[in-house]
């Protein structure tokens, strides 16, 4: 681990950090965000956990609460409004057979970020050994579209090292993540708790939608992820399960070093005030099979 206070490296057109620091989780969350001015990503890893602040945001998309005083006045405003973290589409799980890649358990054998400002893309590259000996490589690049507003995507990829394994990868959409506990950092803004309501939950094949509603503003936000495989897997095989709050598409397969298992997560964002979760879905799906 880096010290909090260690200097990254000095680059023109990049923000570099050489190495994970978890006591700077929400700092480099900040640092590594994306957006488009319309869809939000913070920088949070790919496996959701460790994490300071969980962060998918869609420009106007919020909630309204009540705004308490110790003693109301005449003009006192009497609601406040909080921008809402939508469905989480950045979380992949991959676990080495019953192992799970996990920053705070096994071996980093190397960690590395890159923001690279002429491409908008975050890149980030893993050497990890699991507690019985497990060892794999993992490249990822993440970008939100400047083309198609409501798109991001991310490019995943995992490579064995040494030995064959098996591997299940869990691709997830989630909604009303909870808050960490004792988390005190004014970045959160407004606790709001779990402001999401369940309207639609579909899966099929590699892809999966789900819409919410808030309980107060009521507005309706769609996601939806879509997934393409490429090299590397055998013995390929491929589920999806959704319900309220969780979208999960699972690809089990098995790795032989030096072959790379590839797969690209495309994700879509569209919220209304009026229009159905229905309609929403339709746009949701439209958008994620455009790809960014």
């Amino acid at each position: 681990m880096s010290a909090p206070d260690a200097p990254w490296p000095v680059e023109p057109w990049a923000v570099r950090e050489p190495e994970i620091d978890l006591d700077q989780l929400a700092r480099t969350e900040s640092v590594f965000a994306l957006s488009n001015g319309h869809l939000g990503l913070r920088g949070n890893l790919d496996e959701g956990e460790p994490r300071g602040i969980s962060g998918t945001y869609v420009n106007g998309y919020f909630e309204s609460y009540p705004l308490e005083y110790g003693e109301s006045g005449y003009g006192f405003a009497e609601d406040g409004q909080a921008i809402v973290n939508v469905q989480d589409g950045k979380v992949i799980h991959l676990m080495l057979g019953d192992e799970p890649v996990d920053m705070l358990r096994g071996t980093v054998l190397h960690h590395e970020r890159v923001l690279d400002f002429r491409t908008g893309t975050l890149d980030r590259e893993v050497h990890w050994r699991s507690t019985y000996g497990r060892e794999v490589k993992i490249r990822t690049r993440r970008l939100v579209s400047f083309t198609h507003r409501a798109t991001a995507a991310i490019a995943y990829e995992i490579e064995a090292v040494g030995k064959p394994m098996r591997i299940a990868l869990q691709s997830n959409l989630v909604a009303n993540q909870p808050a960490q506990e004792g988390a005190k950092d004014p970045r959160k803004g407004k606790e709001l708790g779990a402001v999401l309501q369940g309207r639609l939950a579909r899966g099929y094949e590699l892809r999966a939608v789900l819409a919410h509603t808030t309980r107060n503003s009521a507005l309706t936000c769609a996601a939806g992820m879509e997934h393409v495989i490429g090299g590397g897997a055998s013995d390929l095989h491929t589920a999806v399960y959704v319900e309220d709050d969780l979208a999960r598409v699972t690809i089990s397969c098995k790795l032989v070093p030096g072959q790379p298992m590839r797969f690209v997560k495309f994700m879509a964002y569209h919220w209304s005030s009026r229009q159905s979760p229905e309609f929403l879905r339709d746009q949701v799906t439209a958008s994620s099979s455009g790809r960014p």
